[in-house]
């Protein structure tokens, strides 16, 4: 795996500190995926969704 991203517009990142972590959103629990590097940079799934540790095994 790379740790280059493409992005939408003309920018490529290739370096930056991705975190994720679990948060309420709307009063389900999400997991959040963010670059803390740079605003904007993130994305969320309904936990629900989200591929275990154990699936990825």
């Amino acid at each position: 795996m790379t740790l280059e991203a493409g992005s939408v517009g003309s920018e490529s990142a290739t370096d930056g500190d991705v975190v994720a972590a679990i948060d309420e959103i709307d009063g389900q629990p999400h997991l959040v995926i963010a670059d803390i590097g740079r605003d904007d940079v993130w994305l969320s799934m309904t936990e629900e969704n989200a591929a275990s540790l154990d699936e990825w095994r």
